[in-house]
């Protein structure tokens, strides 16, 4: 499989420096070769040239439909799944150099929470033993149990929790547990993938208040992967918005949200809920047609076109750069909104 070619775009610096630089990451999957069927293996392009920077004690969203190549993306950056291409920076190591041993080193500092609360604990562990864990995996002297104890009151839990297994909680408590586990090693950045849409509505924004709380006690950095925007909103200082693998928009969360100038960005903010019925029913959505397209076989030029009501024959001819706007954002269009 040939290389892809990177043209690495301007992405918005992160203030301070980055924690995190991630520059022209490509992630395509081989498929499978169905049998009876010959020609040209097919190749599923998730992620196709994205860059973007974490700043020590920055929250950045990623956000986007299904399909969009979130969860990849934060994946490739912890090296849980390798990148076809690209560079990724983390205190200033390329982590593609890195050796089996050396990343388990630095993985000390980067860790996940997993979209599944039910799917990501074992059920024959105990609580405090899934904590303790990383501890052990990594070879972390001194006293686990007062380790297990004081990380489980810092997510709200409370000691007894630690004898116990994880059928006996519920969702919303098992994803603290998740959190108490991804905070054993004291890590500088945490992906969040999807960490709350597997919850009930009420109790996602508890979730996302504890996310918040520790970040302003320990200053880590997340990465937040979500498809609801509304839940964004609450935790994101920046907003990348994803769609079939590539970043249509970028830039502070306030200046995304307020003035967008993607239309899939417009799409996505108009589908989120307004809290005031009056205001809802008289506004305009704005409806997408179709269905997303297929990553083995996306659109030539803008991914989006297709879907796009202000597309041109320019659209289908010519991939738009990331460019900024006057808001300071950046967006790829050839059509933005200003």
């Amino acid at each position: 499989m040939t290389q892809p070619e990177i043209k690495t775009p301007v992405v918005t610096p992160a203030a301070g420096g980055a924690l995190l630089s991630v520059r022209g990451l490509v992630k395509q999957f081989q498929m499978k070769a169905v049998r009876g069927m010959t020609g040209r293996k097919r190749v599923v392009q998730a992620v196709s040239d994205v860059s973007f920077d974490v700043a020590p004690g920055e929250t950045l969203g990623l956000v986007g439909e299904s399909g969009s190549g979130k969860t990849t993306v934060g994946r490739c950056v912890l090296r849980l799944i390798e990148p076809t291409a690209g560079q990724v920076m983390f205190e200033g190591v390329d982590l593609a150099k890195l050796s089996f041993e050396e990343l388990r080193v630095v993985r000390r500092r980067m860790q996940i929470v997993f979209q599944d609360p039910y799917a990501s604990l074992d059920p024959k562990m105990t609580v405090g033993a899934s904590i303790a864990e990383p501890l052990v995996v990594q070879g972390v002297g001194g006293d686990h149990n007062e380790k297990v104890v004081s990380l489980l009151e810092l997510v709200g839990l409370s000691a007894d929790h630690a004898r116990r297994f994880p059928h006996e909680f519920s969702g919303g408590q098992r994803q603290r547990i998740g959190v108490a586990r991804a905070l054993a090693l004291d890590p500088a950045l945490i992906v969040l993938d999807e960490p709350v849409s597997a919850l009930d509505v009420s109790i996602q924004a508890g979730v996302v208040n504890l996310f918040n709380d520790l970040q302003a006690r320990l200053g880590m950095s997340y990465i937040f992967i979500a498809h609801d925007l509304s839940v964004v909103r609450h935790t994101a200082d920046r907003v990348a918005v994803m769609y079939l693998g590539k970043i249509m928009e970028i830039g502070d969360a306030e200046t995304v949200y307020e003035h967008p100038t993607h239309p899939y960005t417009k799409a996505l903010l108009s589908a989120v809920p307004l809290p005031n019925p009056r205001v809802e029913r008289s506004r305009n959505r704005i409806m997408l047609e179709g269905d997303v397209p297929s990553p083995v076989n996306p659109p030539s030029g803008c991914r989006f076109r297709t879907r796009c009501w202000k597309a041109t024959d320019l659209c289908a001819m010519q991939e738009p750069a990331l460019e900024v706007r006057s808001h300071g954002q950046l967006s790829a269009c050839h059509h933005p909104e200003e």
